[in-house]
């Protein structure tokens, strides 16, 4: 079952990688602030697992969509807990998305052209004095 959620990109950990019997594998934890109704802001740390196109768009201070599982195994006794997430999208492209199409996009106004630029240089005058260049730099 899959869950989603929206959040702020908080951090985004350093990535490990490693080589099993299947071939190499990457993995890498991203901490999103999710954004609700409390004062006090929940941060969630995401394991992201062969995905690092998708991490390496990641912006810190974005708000994504994030489609997530959570995972428990036991090891030694003790049970450990995993959120994996599945896909992230912008949040703005989430919504676009998802929206009906019933407005008409807004089309910026026409830009008047600018007059033509001259083909020839201007003539210069004649200087009757050397230029000096005091400038300090």
């Amino acid at each position: 079952m899959e869950f989603v959620f929206e959040g702020v990109v908080f951090s985004v950990l350093p990535a490990q990688t490693g080589t099993s019997a299947r071939g190499e594998w990457h993995s890498q934890n991203v901490v999103f602030e999710m954004q609700n109704n409390s004062p006090y802001p929940r941060k969630v740390s995401v394991k992201f697992f062969n995905k690092r196109d998708e991490v390496a768009r990641l912006v810190t201070g974005a708000a994504y969509k994030v489609t997530f599982d959570v995972e428990s195994r036991e090891f030694n006794g003790r049970w450990y807990t995993d959120v994996i997430g599945r896909r992230v999208e912008p949040k703005e492209a989430a919504q676009v998305a998802q929206a009906p199409y019933s407005e008409p996009i807004p089309v910026a106004p026409a830009v008047p052209m600018a007059a033509p630029m001259p083909t020839e240089e201007p003539a210069m005058a004649p200087q009757s004095a050397p230029v000096v260049d005091d400038l300090p730099f």
